[in-house]
């Protein structure tokens, strides 16, 4: 490309009318929708009210919990969006709203899972609504953005795959997540010189963001395997061989960035979340790292 190229596609008043499609309009208006719509199923399920809790409360550790949730909403309408073949306007509106509902309906699903099995030690509700528990609300929002990724790489897939196909692939795909969660919580406290359960249940905010964060580098590191890959054996090997990469990482950023401490200390007894914050970091970067370097 020369420069009159360039400059001629900066100024390429075609692409205005890109913007100004109006199935842009219809889509945004439907993506408003699905949130409005994801909170309402949330607000049914839920022991407790969003308004109240957000104002009245003042309660970060839902508002965290309740980020987390819609964010995983929108990863999941993206992922829809972008498929690239299209089936025609109303075909593709009614399979964005049906994945995305299937989407949502997943998260709550993940919430079960994660508050019975992944913090199994102590009553989650009680933690987010009576101590509002903002390390709690850090990991239920790392479990809703990690599911999602699953969830995400479900939707991938060739477009001309029947639904039933591709509902059993995202159930399957949306439940290997799950496993793999509760497998790295049980890794994550055989590393740790601290117990996840005791310092969450502490409110320790540190410890909530550091697993939080990680819950979320999991979540890539698979999606990104299965968009790519169907084996699940191999899964598995890239499971293990990332997990133990992240378990690195948090050593090298205790040895490297954090030389003059010791990262485990810094989590749990100065509860030092900036600390967590950067090794969370760490974690995501070094999945997104990890997924690019696939074949």
């Amino acid at each position: 490309m020369n420069i009159q190229s360039l400059f001629q596609n900066w100024f390429n008043l075609e692409d205005i009318w890109q913007v100004l499609d109006s199935q842009t309009v219809i889509y945004l208006v439907l993506s408003i929708a699905l949130l409005a719509i994801g909170k309402i199923i949330n607000d049914w399920i839920s022991p407790y009210d969003l308004n109240e809790q957000l104002t009245s409360a003042d309660n970060k550790a839902i508002a965290l919990s309740f980020a987390g949730y819609l964010i995983s909403i929108v990863i999941i309408i993206h992922s829809v969006l972008n498929m690239s073949a299209s089936k025609g306007l109303w075909a593709d509106i009614i399979d964005t709203t049906v994945w995305s509902l299937i989407g949502i309906l997943l998260l709550q699903v993940s919430r079960f899972i994660n508050n019975k099995w992944l913090l199994h030690k102590f009553d989650v509700w009680k933690e987010l609504l009576t101590d509002k528990n903002v390390g709690a609300g850090a990991i239920q929002c790392g479990a809703y953005i990690g599911s999602a990724f699953m969830i995400k790489a479900a939707l991938s897939g060739d477009e001309e795959t029947a639904f039933l196909v591709s509902l059993i692939a995202a159930i399957v795909y949306f439940l290997i997540g799950q496993i793999a969660f509760i497998l790295l919580s049980i890794l994550y406290q055989r590393v740790s010189s601290f117990d996840l359960h005791k310092e969450v249940e502490e409110d320790n905010v540190a410890v909530g963001v550091s697993f939080g964060m990680t819950l979320v580098a999991v979540g890539i590191l698979l999606s990104g395997y299965l968009m790519k890959f169907d084996s699940f054996i191999g899964l598995a090997v890239w499971f293990i061989i990332g997990a133990f990469l992240l378990m690195v990482c948090r050593t090298l950023v205790d040895k490297i960035l954090l030389p003059k401490a010791s990262l485990d200390a810094e989590i749990s007894e100065d509860r030092n979340w900036g600390a967590a914050l950067i090794e969370g970091c760490g974690a995501i970067g070094l999945a997104l790292i990890l997924t690019a370097l696939l074949g």
